[in-house]
């Protein structure tokens, strides 16, 4: 009966077993220090499938992207690793930036205590404030060592860039539109209170003096406006005739580039426009578009630029993968298959092979082995 029971106990445990199965992490990659585990994969592949549904993908549609795109997903990581430690190599700077970002983030928010910035940094995204700031700090990593090492290096002639603009006139036929930029400072709660209405409106029109002075308007709307374009430098979408407020549209519409409005009361804001551009309708000149066409050009050719990059990067790296996972950017002949320590043995050399190869007949090329001398005939007697 005992038996049974024990019996009965193991069949239920190993179906409980079955029923809750554990992935076990494993390293899948090496890479000059690093490594990838079959985790950190699993975590992408969520990552990009919320990504993905976010942006509106689903069904079908969803799964299909996800089949064409899941196979590069240990690429797209050694991507990554391999321009985030030629940043550290190259010892580049981005501690600035990090805390420049943080710190916008941080006033854009309205958390001015720290704890509960950090706090709130942990709802949003799931991790430690650390790990958040590490993660940061890696994507400026990768930013710069882009821009320094491949960006700048693209280059092309201005007969390039006219050739493509009279090869391409049709995709620059313009409605009249304007570009603005914005800075809003808040009069929420303010309309009963003098004082603080008073110094609102101060705020704005110091705002606009200095931006008449010369300085960047986008530096302004980043680190004074209460408006969420905040973060992009105050820049709207372009709008059309009519598709701004009558008043608005007044103080705008036939002002010259970088005419900067005085604050115009919105209600509960007081809103100071920039005006970035001005299109006329019909086909866009030349110097209207030449921006656009260079990072046409730019993005045609930075992919090609930047894997060519990533494979120069993989071939002078340590790079050992394991069986069953695949590298999609690879570099031609490079040889990454994997060495597992446990499997090494240590090489072990009888007194007669080295008899046999006059070439091992020294230990470290110091210590003879005994019974035999440098010239290789034996003393044995």
């Amino acid at each position: 009966m005992r038996y049974l029971v024990v019996v009965v106990g193991l069949v239920a445990f190993a179906f409980a077993s079955q029923a809750d199965v554990v992935t076990i992490e494993q390293i899948i990659c090496k890479l000059n220090g690093d490594i990838v585990t079959n985790i950190d994969l699993d975590h992408d592949r969520a990552d990009m499938e919320k990504q993905y549904r976010a942006a509106g993908y689903s069904g079908k549609r969803l799964e299909d992207v996800l089949k064409e795109e899941t196979p590069n997903l240990l690429r797209n990581k050694i991507d990554n690793l391999l321009l985030v430690q030629k940043g550290k190599e190259l010892e580049l700077k981005v501690d600035p930036d990090v805390n420049k970002y943080l710190a916008d983030l941080q006033r854009q928010t309205g958390t001015a205590d720290p704890e509960k910035f950090q706090a709130l940094v942990k709802q949003e995204t799931g991790k430690s404030y650390e790990d958040f700031k590490e993660d940061l700090k890696k994507n400026f990593y990768v930013q710069k060592v882009v821009g320094e090492e491949v960006m700048r290096k693209i280059q092309f002639k201005g007969e390039e860039i006219r050739a493509y603009y009279d090869a391409h006139k049709d995709e620059f036929q313009r409605e009249e539109r304007v570009f603005l930029r914005e800075i809003t400072v808040s009069t929420q709660g303010k309309q009963d209170d003098p004082v603080a209405l008073a110094a609102a409106q101060k705020k704005a029109k110091d705002l606009v003096d200095r931006a008449r002075r010369g300085e960047r308007f986008n530096e302004l709307a980043q680190t004074n406006s209460d408006s969420q374009t905040a973060k992009d430098g105050g820049a709207l979408d372009p709008y059309k005739k009519g598709e701004l407020a009558p008043a608005i549209e007044a103080s705008v519409w036939d002002k010259e580039r970088g005419f900067v409005t005085d604050p115009i009361n919105i209600g509960n804001a007081l809103l100071i426009l920039r005006v970035d551009e001005h299109y006329k309708a019909g086909l866009a000149s030349y110097e209207e578009v030449e921006q656009e066409i260079q990072n046409r050009i730019l993005d045609s050719r930075r992919q090609v630029a930047l894997r060519a990059y990533l494979t120069k990067l993989r071939d002078l790296s340590f790079l050992e993968i394991k069986e069953g996972y695949v590298d999609t950017g690879a570099a031609p002949g490079k040889d990454t298959k994997w060495n597992d320590p446990a499997q090494l043995k240590p090489e072990t050399v009888t007194k007669e092979q080295v008899l046999q190869n006059p070439s091992r007949k020294k230990v470290l090329g110091v210590l003879p082995i005994p019974g035999t001398k440098s010239s290789g005939s034996s003393s044995s007697r």
